[in-house]
């Protein structure tokens, strides 16, 4: 399993350094560098630290994003959100090359979103050993509802809108920032979706969402 996470984190870090160094046409970008650094350091350590702690959860981590007993809308939206992701890497390779960048403390904030982004992730896994990337009902999953899940149902969620304003801020490009009420969107109406299923099918799950009343931040949503 150490093979395969390290084999998964190389091939990402790969398709990353593709999209970005090859769409803006020159390796001199620092920030696509320590993008692709404190993205591959911190998933590698991640899964250094689950295989430790809940090798099931990361064999779970490290599957393919199409699976058996997955909702098959969660299929369509898991291809739709790899092609968006790789479309806006690519849009954002672009914009860099045409030469407008953002200052460096920005690009610094993005650092720090990121590694925000990160730190919740490492919560979330810590309190739900179920964390499975795909939509889908797993053999003795119950209801997660310490650590970060005492304040918002979808963590992850909400590490990933953290993560959506950090690459664009690191890598020093501001239009890639205009999307990202888009990905919100995506990320809403997957998370209604996952709550119907969980609702419907995980015992626990409609009295923990009346106590927990916010989706991905306290006191907006």
């Amino acid at each position: 399993m150490i093979v395969s996470l390290f084999v998964q984190v190389v091939a990402t870090m790969a398709v990353f350094a593709a999209l970005l160094f090859g769409v803006a046409g020159t390796l001199a970008w620092p920030g696509a560098w320590v993008f692709i650094a404190e993205l591959g350091a911190s998933s590698l350590g991640i899964g250094l630290w689950l295989a430790r702690r809940d090798p099931a959860l990361l064999a779970e981590r490290l599957r393919p994003p199409a699976q058996r007993g997955q909702s098959g809308w969660d299929r369509v939206f898991m291809l739709l959100a790899l092609v968006g992701f790789a479309a806006w890497t690519a849009f954002m390779a672009w914009d860099w090359r045409r030469g407008r960048h953002l200052p460096v403390w920005l690009e610094a904030l993005g650092f720090v979103l990121i590694a925000v982004c990160m730190g919740l992730c490492l919560m979330t896994f810590a309190a739900n050993s179920y964390a499975a990337p795909v939509v889908k009902l797993q053999p003795g999953q119950s209801v997660a509802t310490s650590g970060p899940y005492r304040f918002v149902r979808h963590p992850m969620y909400a590490s990933a809108i953290l993560f959506f304003v950090g690459v664009p801020l690191l890598l020093g490009v501001w239009r890639g920032l205009t999307v990202i009420p888009l990905m919100v969107v995506f990320l809403a109406v997957r998370a209604v979706g996952e709550e119907r299923l969980l609702i419907g099918g995980l015992e626990g799950y409609a009295d923990y969402a009346r106590r927990v009343r916010y989706r991905f931040a306290p006191f907006l949503w």
